[in-house]
């Protein structure tokens, strides 16, 4: 079984997986950003585009990666990845779906601000790339196609997770954990998360 979680950027996809990760025994986390990475490192300049979900390569490598790692792997895989155009998504959610594979799909949605203000706490201003992509992830993922849709607006990390797990059927582990040990495990996220290009 899959879990996208999709949202905008700062709509908190990376805290939710890696807290639904600490939640369910037998999960995985699962970037698809890292097939980018390696495509944009290994692309010449002259022909590189600015966003490596356009290359269709992208897309069929995490559909083979995940498709493999469902079929080899007894436990379930959780993706944080924002995905807006429809077309993108069917390509990787719609054919995995066809083949018979279980993928549970979630959209984090937040207001403008709420989403500004998350980017800043992570250290992105007003014109970072995250943020000068709000708009077009806010409208594009309205779309139904990337339902459910969850308004995280007022929703602790933890109620999102209890939702998530609700609606997809899966029994989650309580969650013992101090306040303060919170903290820390999500700072240790954030920071995991940092990416330093060359």
């Amino acid at each position: 079984m899959i879990i996208w979680i999709n949202g905008a950027f700062g709509s908190g996809k990376t805290q939710t997986s890696f807290e639904l990760h600490r939640r369910l025994p037998n999960s995985f986390v699962f970037d698809p950003e890292n097939a980018g990475f390696y495509i944009r490192k290994n692309i010449p300049k002259e022909v590189s585009t600015g966003d490596f979900q356009d290359y269709t390569m992208w897309r069929e490598m995490n559909y083979s990666m995940l498709k493999y790692i469902n079929h080899v792997y007894n436990g379930t895989i959780i993706v944080p990845m924002t995905v807006v155009n429809p077309q993108y998504f069917s390509e990787i959610v719609g054919r995995l779906r066809n083949e018979g594979v279980t993928v549970h799909h979630f959209t984090l949605c937040a207001s403008k601000d709420v989403l500004r203000r998350r980017l800043r706490t992570r250290g992105e201003g007003r014109n970072s790339w995250a943020a000068r992509q709000i708009d077009r992830c806010i409208d594009g993922l309205s779309n139904e196609v990337f339902r459910h849709h969850l308004d995280t607006d007022n929703l602790a990390i933890g109620t999102v997770v209890e939702t998530i797990g609700s609606m997809a059927s899966i029994t989650l582990q309580p969650d013992h954990r101090g306040k303060f040990r919170k903290i820390k495990d999500r700072f240790t996220t954030q920071i995991k998360q940092i990416r330093f290009f060359d």
